[in-house]
């Protein structure tokens, strides 16, 4: 479980209902056909513009961002250089039990590639064109939530027309023209806070947690076409540890040095 984002949705609602119990009550701001028009018409413009496959899948994806599984590339490169450890030991062929207890599928296909043999190029080239479709569905996925955070706003701003064409029908009651504008600004306020709240955010982590797992991916690749070329394991640790920036890259030794 990802506690930021948890933290941070919590955080958010706390200091709007704090905002808002300060100068007034929290009915006011209670509209459910303003709810109705906001969420209703961003899923519905969200199906409009996607696919449905892709639309049902944006759930699933959407739970990526609350989940912490995404692998630490300090443990890639640990399991790479076990591999090219018993790769340089016993072969290439002693690593094809190993590849079949990974839970990696990018990683067991690179390993069993290179135990069947294949040609180094033909390796990079299979490897590198599933690293392209992993990172193109990813930035699908974040794309969905972006077209969500720029919907939800239009349709707050369609809403608010909507509540003052029905507020101008009752001129003639001055009483009612508070309270009519009042409901009308709540979808607006709705739209808001879904896009800059929940849809955009969940965009930008979705983005973060692809960064990750592409630059654990491109470890993965590096390490496999090192240990198919019969690297010496300290210089596929090295190679890889160039990926990681200075704090992650001494955090790794640190660790390292402390398991010796």
């Amino acid at each position: 479980m990802d506690i930021a984002t948890f933290l941070g949705l919590f955080s958010g609602i706390i200091v709007i209902v704090i905002s808002i119990l300060i100068e007034g009550g929290l009915s006011s701001f209670w509209s459910i056909s303003s709810l109705f028009i906001v969420l209703g018409g961003t899923l519905a413009a969200t199906m409009v513009n996607y696919p449905m496959s892709q639309f049902v899948g944006s759930i699933k994806i959407m739970q990526i961002a609350f989940k912490d599984q995404v692998i630490e590339p300090a443990e890639t490169i640990n399991t790479i250089v076990a591999f090219a450890e018993k790769a340089r030991r016993e072969g290439l062929l002693a690593l094809e039990a190993e590849a079949e207890a990974l839970d990696e599928p990018f990683l067991k296909k690179g390993i069993q590639l290179i135990v069947d043999g294949t040609d180094p190029e033909l390796v990079r080239s299979i490897l590198e064109t599933e690293l392209n479709f992993v990172e193109e569905r990813h930035r699908q996925g974040a794309q969905i939530f972006e077209s969500m955070g720029a919907s939800a706003p239009a349709f707050g701003m369609m809403g608010t027309l909507i509540g003052l064409i029905l507020m101008l029908t009752n001129l003639e009651d001055p009483s009612k023209i508070g309270p009519g504008m009042a409901v009308a600004l709540i979808t607006t306020f709705y739209g808001s806070v879904l896009a800059n709240l929940f849809f955009i955010p969940i965009a930008g982590k979705l983005k973060i947690r692809s960064g990750k797992e592409i630059l654990n991916k491109e470890l993965m690749l590096e390490g496999i076409l090192s240990i198919q070329a019969g690297e010496n394991p300290r210089i596929v640790a090295e190679k890889m540890k160039s990926f990681l920036n200075p704090i992650e890259r001494n955090k790794l030794e640190r660790k390292n040095d402390g398991d010796v």
